[in-house]
């Protein structure tokens, strides 16, 4: 069972969230997912947000737009295994509702509530004709909107505390 938006144990208020099995083809010779299915994972959860949005990939085709990441941080904090359940959440967590926008992510298990995975990833609007930056469509602006003021308080907050966040950009 995911574990609900409304959960306190979140990093941010009003997640989008995804649950997610994790599959024995995820796990590597020390029998655990390889890290690199964790940033999979991401992806998928950022594309099931984009698509709860109403959006699919074929609008980024035909408005000759998508959001190429230009830079991840991410910190692993436990173990997955086969079979293993997370929920997996995501924030537009900024946004210039122009050019760029961050997403936040915090995967946790779905057992024990421990987050197991937190990153950061920054991103930047592109034509996908040419792989130039762009102003984002009207689509892709609404889905990138600048947060709450809630959120956009528990983003500030956030940079305060874990080490994530506090990184300089």
């Amino acid at each position: 069972m995911p574990i609900p938006p409304t959960d306190p144990g979140w990093d941010l208020p009003y997640p989008f969230v995804r649950k997610r099995r994790v599959d024995e083809r995820e796990i590597d010779d020390f029998g655990h997912a390889n890290n690199a299915a964790y940033l999979r994972w991401a992806d998928e959860t950022a594309w099931a947000h984009w698509e709860a949005d109403g959006l699919s990939r074929q609008d980024c085709r035909d408005q000759d737009r998508g959001m190429a990441v230009i830079r991840t941080l991410a910190e692993y904090y436990g173990h997955c295994r086969a079979g293993d359940v997370l929920s997996c959440a995501v924030w537009i967590a900024l946004s210039d509702e122009r050019l760029r926008a961050e997403r936040w992510y915090q995967f946790r298990n779905g057992e024990t509530g421990e987050t197991v995975f937190r990153a950061r990833t920054w991103l930047v609007s592109f034509q996908l004709s040419s792989g130039k930056p762009i102003r984002m469509t009207a689509d892709f602006a609404r889905h990138y909107a600048r947060p709450d003021p809630a959120l956009s308080d528990a983003v500030r907050a956030a940079h305060e505390k874990a080490s994530l966040w506090t990184l300089d950009e």
